[in-house]
């Protein structure tokens, strides 16, 4: 992530500028792509008050640019300032994605098994390929309604019992 600070009619020290970077690694735990930072700090004097302002335009892949200006009597108290409604910004975007994706996620799930009453997925207990008269023999000494087999030119295969008493095979 690229920085850049700028000071307009303020000279930046390297404690302000170290401040400055401590706040832009706290906006790294949202685990968004953050291109670019810019950050702007001014002073201004109205009315014979003095006074600063802080202008954070922070650059993220596929949204907006997020710009925040915040002014205080303090530098570094609105710098802090401006970092914290940073936070609420990114962590607001952070917590919409990923709610977003649990949400679809589950959306899926419940769309692809509507029609059915209840799928449990299971491994194939063998893997080594079985010949169809060992998996007719086990088939007959399970009692289950079919059994689902590797045979021997590595195909998967099923064998099923039918309702006249005789078996199938797929």
């Amino acid at each position: 992530m690229n920085l850049s600070i700028v000071g307009k009619q303020l000279e930046l020290t390297d404690a302000i500028k170290a401040h400055v970077e401590s706040g832009k690694d706290s906006l790294k735990k949202y685990n968004l792509d953050i291109i670019s930072t810019r950050v702007v700090l001014s002073a201004d004097e109205k009315n014979g008050k003095k006074g600063f302002s802080a202008e954070f335009a922070i650059n993220l892949a596929h949204m907006n640019t997020v710009v925040i200006k915040q002014k205080d009597k303090d530098l570094y108290a609105a710098i802090d300032l401006a970092i914290e409604r940073a936070k609420k910004v990114l962590r607001r975007h952070h917590d919409k994605i990923t709610t977003y994706k649990v949400k679809e996620e589950a959306m899926v799930e419940t769309e692809a098994f509507n029609d059915v009453d209840e799928i449990v997925p299971t491994r194939l207990d063998s893997y080594k390929p079985v010949e169809i008269e060992e998996a007719l023999s086990e088939l007959k000494e399970s009692g289950k309604q079919f059994f689902v087999f590797m045979d021997m030119d590595d195909k998967m295969r099923t064998i099923y019992k039918r309702t006249d008493d005789k078996y199938g095979l797929y």
